[in-house]
């Protein structure tokens, strides 16, 4: 039997902002893109804002007529990322087998972490931590699987504490919907509504076979889910597993017209990849992928393999020759995005212009170092001098791009 915590921050985002701007910690607060850049949704909300109605992926439009006095703020991922580290930090007081499942969530296995209490106490230690240390308020489920237990840290917030075992997870569990389970999006909710299967008991009545004859090798996992089986680990943190890919991508403020701002927009995105690659301290990638979408919203993609390094460089000039073959100007560009993946140790056979590479990354290592100390656009492209908004550094989460479910 083990112990698994999963502890959720409450209204991330948002709870941030107001912690650093002491003027909206009692208004409805939005976090919210830009609204002049085509961006203009919630992304996250606090209570307030919550009580009247807003939710994720309002416009802003639809937002204020709910709230005519919304305050919106721009999201500030550094900001956001800096909190985070500070709860992973306490996190890894109590235990080594921390695996984070977003910027705001984590596991945790804390079944040898007896020196500091059972689970609930520890559960009760790390929220009131939280709470002293960053200000910040969590809600932590505690359960004997991590699919119990990310349920239950959704059931009571904030800052509150569920516990849901093997005697009482029928009671507790099966009389939610379906919707609720991990793994069960939208797609997966309609066709088992369409089945007559409404809440978790529903499904957990339904045997194994009927399962995966209709939803294939997910219909174990839909079974083991609502049936509280499985012997799902909580991954050390500190074992570091390759992500599926490392990118980013911006839906720019204008259409796209000519190559120039192609090359800009390129530029901007791969100094954001290169950067993450560095921070995860996978540098090493052997595939490239790049997508467009045009003005009426019809997205294009290719993907090629590269020939020398993963650097910037070569990630910016070996994506522009992909767009040049997969774009034909039919119309002008909303948005686009870039990703590297295939990652590997770095190990290969030398060539003649190795030294020339271990500069390229080593000057990669110092841009990064400079903007840290310095801030985002100590250090900026050229290219952004002929349109700076363009060239404007993107930020982003450190969250990689590995698909956890089909609720994303």
């Amino acid at each position: 039997m083990r112990d698994i915590l999963h502890v959720d921050l409450n209204n991330f985002f948002a709870s941030c902002e107001c912690l650093v701007d002491e003027s909206i910690r009692n208004k409805p607060v939005a976090v919210c893109g830009a609204e002049e850049e085509r961006h203009g949704i919630v992304l996250a909300k606090n209570y307030l804002a919550k009580d009247c109605g807003i939710k994720t992926g309002h416009t802003i439009w639809q937002a204020k007529q709910l709230c005519p006095n919304l305050v919106v703020v721009k999201p500030n991922f550094s900001l956001y990322v800096e909190f985070s580290k500070k709860v992973r930090k306490i996190l890894l007081d109590y235990t080594d087998l921390v695996e984070p499942f977003s910027i705001d969530e984590s596991w945790l296995d804390v079944t040898n972490s007896k020196m500091f209490g059972n689970s609930i106490q520890i559960a009760e230690d790390i929220r009131k931590r939280v709470l002293q240390e960053t200000g910040l308020t969590v809600s932590i489920g505690v359960s004997y699987n991590k699919i119990f237990a990310k349920l239950g840290s959704d059931l009571k917030k904030p800052n509150a504490i569920t516990q849901i075992t093997k005697q009482n997870y029928k009671q507790v569990v099966w009389k939610l919907p379906v919707s609720d389970l991990l793994m069960i999006g939208r797609a997966t909710t309609k066709k088992l509504n369409d089945m007559g299967i409404y809440t978790i008991g529903d499904l957990a009545s339904l045997s194994r076979e009927f399962l995966v004859q209709k939803f294939g090798k997910n219909g174990n996992l839909l079974f083991e889910f609502s049936n509280g089986v499985g012997n799902d680990v909580v991954k050390n943190y500190y074992d570091f597993i390759p992500p599926k890919s490392i990118g980013n991508s911006i839906t720019a403020y204008k259409d796209l017209t000519t190559e120039k701002e192609i090359k800009e927009v390129i530029a901007t995105l791969s100094q954001s990849v290169v950067a993450r690659m560095l921070e995860s301290g996978f540098i090493h990638a052997k595939t490239l992928k790049l997508w467009v979408k045009d003005n009426a919203l019809e997205s294009f993609g290719k993907q090629c393999k590269f020939v020398g390094e993963s650097n910037f460089d070569n990630i910016t000039k070996t994506a522009f020759l992909l767009f040049k073959e997969l774009y034909d100007w039919h119309l002008p560009v909303r948005a686009m995005g870039i990703s590297v993946c295939d990652f590997f140790d770095g190990s290969q056979q030398l060539d003649l212009f190795g030294s020339v590479k271990q500069k390229q990354s080593k000057l990669d290592r110092q841009v990064l170092n400079i903007k840290n100390k310095f801030g985002e656009t100590a250090v900026m492209q050229g290219s952004s001098l002929f349109d700076k908004h363009l060239g404007e550094p993107l930020g982003g989460l450190h969250a990689y791009q590995n698909s956890k479910n089909d609720k994303s």
